[in-house]
């Protein structure tokens, strides 16, 4: 299928804006990177904990953050399914303190939101062990004959309610008259017993700093073994300035999504790895199309000049990128709109690198390809003078040689 045919336009002619502008943005990220002192890592690469936390009602985020010790980020998250969540996030310097860290934000809320001095359990956020302990005597005290195999299936069955059918959170315990096993001496027993928190720790991901040193040097080294992979691979298949202008087209690419990381202040995560590394295979793809079908067009027009052959070649492939770029991007959009914060980094990532990796294989790869021939040609001229004299020299030796 063709979007365009017998098109003829001139990319190439085109190049220096984009060029410009390449350079523009490749600065502007360089120097918001150095302003900032570095990129803005996640919990994943510089260590610490990441809790996300559900609340009954809009969560009060300043609230919150006063509650918190330390240097703490509270970010409310909307979209992708996610209602009144928060994600609380603390650095962490300290290997050791990993588990204190994370009672201590556990703490924090428990004393700000809850009731932590009236000796119940707070049933929002306590385990099967916990709920098991706290209702095996009162239900023996009221009259309920159960076995320790019963207790403990009913404190899996609340848990599992709880978690499964109320995301975690219940606002009153009448919500679990529908759980196998409860009657009203048990919901009397809970109410006696427990009491509700109005929030729910849903998830806590720990990373200590040593560890997120080592997946940053990982994903860096994995970054660049695919690049030096793609090279050799491209060197090979066409020629090593092909193979140069790629893996450069590509480079920059990397580099302006990370540079517009750091002017908007995204952080870098494991999911914003996967995206380079996707978006570095995604821009090769593209070039080396563009470059395949520039290989068959000097087959058959060898005395053509090389920025004519280019031209044609952009415009042959230009409904195949106008399609798999377009679609692509939409689907990206989709996934920025409501993906929801575990997808963002990923999808910015995407959305950034699609819209540069685009025209990278157009204005920066195929013009580095043109820039080298068109200064190797130069250099021809030079040489061939010096090459025709020495073989007049030399065959002005033969002769005397041969006399002899």
């Amino acid at each position: 299928m063709e979007l365009f045919k017998n098109t003829n336009f001139d990319f190439l002619g085109k190049k220096w804006p984009f060029i410009i502008a390449s350079l523009v943005l490749t600065v502007a990220g360089l120097a918001s990177i150095a302003m900032h002192g570095g990129l803005k890592y996640g919990i994943d690469f510089k260590g610490g904990a990441l809790m996300t936390v559900k609340f009954a009602s809009e969560p009060p985020v300043e609230k919150i953050r006063s509650a918190m010790k330390g240097d703490v980020t509270v970010q409310n998250i909307s979209g992708g399914g996610a209602v009144n969540q928060v994600e609380i996030g603390t650095e962490l310097a300290d290997e050791t303190q990993l588990a204190k860290n994370r009672q201590d934000m556990e703490n924090a809320l428990m004393a700000t939101f809850g009731q932590p001095n009236n000796g119940k359990l707070e049933f929002n956020n306590a385990g099967q062990a916990a709920i098991a302990n706290r209702l095996r005597e009162p239900l023996a005290r009221a009259g309920v004959s159960m076995s320790e195999p019963q207790v403990q299936e009913l404190a899996h069955n609340l848990v599992t309610y709880r978690d499964t059918q109320m995301s975690g959170l219940i606002t009153d315990f009448k919500q679990l008259a529908s759980v196998p096993g409860v009657n009203t001496a048990v919901l009397n027993t809970l109410q006696q017993e427990a009491y509700l928190a109005p929030f729910h720790v849903i998830q806590v991901q720990m990373v200590g700093p040593k560890v997120g040193a080592d997946l940053r040097n990982k994903a860096v080294l994995a970054t660049l073994y695919a690049l030096a992979g793609m090279l050799v691979y491209i060197a090979f298949r066409f020629e090593w300035v092909y193979g140069l202008g790629a893996v450069i087209a590509v480079l920059h690419d990397t580099i302006i999504t990370l540079g517009l990381f750091s002017i908007f202040k995204e952080e870098i995560s494991m999911t914003v790895i996967a995206a380079l590394l996707t978006l570095v295979g995604y821009s090769m793809n593209d070039t080396i199309v563009i470059f395949d079908r520039i290989r068959e067009n000097l087959k058959f027009n060898r005395r053509e000049p090389l920025e004519k052959v280019m031209n044609a070649a952009i415009n042959q492939t230009m409904s195949r990128t106008i399609m798999t770029s377009g679609l692509t991007f939409l689907t990206v959009i989709a996934l920025f709109l409501f993906g929801g914060p575990v997808l963002h980094g990923f999808s910015f990532a995407l959305l950034c690198g699609i819209i540069v990796g685009t025209y990278s294989s157009i204005f920066v790869a195929s013009p580095i390809v043109l820039f080298w021939h068109n200064y190797a040609d130069k250099r021809r001229p030079q040489r061939a003078p010096a090459v025709a004299a020495a073989r007049a020299d030399a065959g002005r030796k033969t002769p005397s040689r041969v006399a002899k």
